[in-house]
């Protein structure tokens, strides 16, 4: 039994990440676009929530339930599980967020929000900052550790203490990500019921 989970571990982190998933992202983002181009105001509005609400779900519970989850299990168990699961997040977490910010964008210009007059406009400029930061810590400083770390843990021979200094600094951005998401929610239950 022992040999088995041993061998099952092994193959997951032997798993190299597959850029072929990069045509699913191709054909998100080819129907995100379609979709701003139609400028129908229903399905563009779909489209922003949808994605707003699988980025920010998916990130709360990473975050908040997987993250605590994966600090308290053993070693290998937690190298078979990021390796398995990090080749999927790589790419459905960026093009989640690129998909709610350009969608989210393009409803807010064509609603005219983005013509609004002040002070109701300092709540576009709340959405527009906190969707930038989102983004670039995400794609800056988030999807950067999580890669560096998963290569780390597909060694033979793992170095922890470099986890562990990443991990740490990962932990503040995971946290940061986390207020931001529900300061996001927050500015958006304004747009809904009107600025």
């Amino acid at each position: 039994m022992i040999s088995q989970t041993s061998t099952a571990a092994d193959e997951a982190i032997a798993r190299p990440i597959r850029m072929a998933n990069l045509f699913w992202v191709a054909l998100a983002l080819a129907a995100m676009g379609a979709v701003i181009a139609r400028g129908n105001l229903w399905l563009l509005n779909f489209t922003h929530v949808l994605a707003g609400v699988l980025w920010t779900g998916i990130d709360l519970f990473m975050g908040f339930v997987v993250g605590p989850i994966l600090r308290a299990v053993p070693l290998p168990v937690r190298r078979a599980i990021i390796c398995r699961l990090m080749p999927k997040m790589l790419f459905l977490m960026p093009t989640l967020a690129i998909i709610t910010g350009t969608a989210g964008y393009a409803l807010a210009d064509r609603l005219g929000f983005l013509k609004a007059a002040y002070p109701a406009f300092w709540w576009v400029v709340a959405a527009l900052v906190i969707i930038g930061v989102l983004t670039v810590q995400g794609l800056g400083l988030l999807l950067p550790t999580n890669l560096i770390v998963y290569f780390e843990l597909r060694k033979p021979i793992p170095d922890l203490a470099r986890i562990g200094r990443l991990m740490r600094r990962y932990v503040r951005g995971v946290a940061l990500q986390g207020a931001l998401q529900i300061a996001i929610l927050l500015v958006m239950a304004r747009f809904v019921t009107g600025l």
